[in-house]
């Protein structure tokens, strides 16, 4: 079965709004990334437990957490850094879940030794909480290609992998490529397109060869919404680069909705059916 999940901060700030946006789109999972522009790395524990009960009394559970960690320069102080590692991962416990999405890093590049030394010590603090870590491509980070990424697979033990077709794309790298070396290899992925041109897309609409990551799915899969169709509050601490789009949504909630639909209708033509609550091969 597939399962959709979503970035459900790119449809509304508020916590409400974003369980509206899930439940009109009947999605039942959540990558949490930030709650009132406020970043789920910067929660106290009491707010972590307030929008667990909300998330909880709204039919919604949390798949990940969509955290910054990693997203930082290599020469951080990395002793006070892994504080910040078991905070997150302590909230991931709090919210019922045991996934925590992290990079590798900015201004790496010459650096692989100590990238692969810090994962591998963050993915050893996050596995005594009961916590895996799943590493996602982005430009500017050390894994932002897909050889450097088959580097940090050989040279990590315990971390998983999240795919981004548009985070290839914006870094040079043909989607067919990136696909034939990383598809089978992938823990779940984020659905975001780019077009030839460097705008955000639906799903199906850029160079992404998203139908073709449809296509090649087998067993059970989960696929985030992130498609970056609007700017949204938050987004400016998340990436320092101007958002382009292709089309003009008029509120986040409206692209949400227009991301939803798009990727459901690649799962439609691949053959899927959705239901009980996912989407399923006929």
């Amino acid at each position: 079965m597939i399962v959709l999940s979503g970035f459900s901060d790119e449809a509304s700030s508020d916590l409400k709004g974003q369980i509206e946006a899930l439940r009109r789109n009947h999605i039942d999972y959540m990558e949490l990334r930030s709650i009132g522009g406020k970043n789920v790395s910067e929660f106290s524990e009491s707010e972590c437990k307030s929008y667990g009960k909300e998330l909880s009394d709204g039919g919604i559970k949390v798949w990940a957490i969509g955290s910054p960690l990693g997203k930082t320069e290599i020469s951080v102080n990395f002793v006070g850094y892994l504080e910040t590692v078991k905070r997150v991962c302590g909230m991931a416990n709090i919210l019922g879940t045991d996934k925590v999405r992290v990079f590798s890093f900015f201004n790496a590049y010459e650096e692989k030794e100590r990238v692969f030394e810090y994962l591998n010590e963050m993915a050893e603090t996050a596995d005594r909480f009961g916590v895996t870590l799943y590493h996602e491509n982005e430009k500017e980070i050390y894994g932002d290609r897909s050889e450097r990424v088959l580097e940090i697979m050989k040279n990590v033990k315990k971390l998983k992998y999240v795919y981004d077709p548009a985070n290839y794309l914006q870094v040079g790298e043909e989607a067919d490529k990136t696909l034939l070396l990383l598809h089978k290899k992938t823990d779940y992925f984020h659905i975001k397109d780019l077009s030839a041109t460097g705008e955000l897309v639906p799903a199906g609409c850029g160079e992404g060869k998203i139908d073709k990551l449809v296509e090649m799915l087998t067993g059970d899969k989960v696929l985030t919404l992130e498609p970056h169709l609007r700017v949204f509050e938050g987004y400016a601490g998340i990436d320092g680069t101007r958002m382009r789009h292709r089309y003009v949504y008029k509120s986040g909630d409206e692209a949400f909705d227009a991301a939803a639909e798009a990727l459901k209708g690649l799962l439609v033509k691949a053959g899927y059916r959705e239901k009980n609550g996912g989407f399923e091969r006929e």
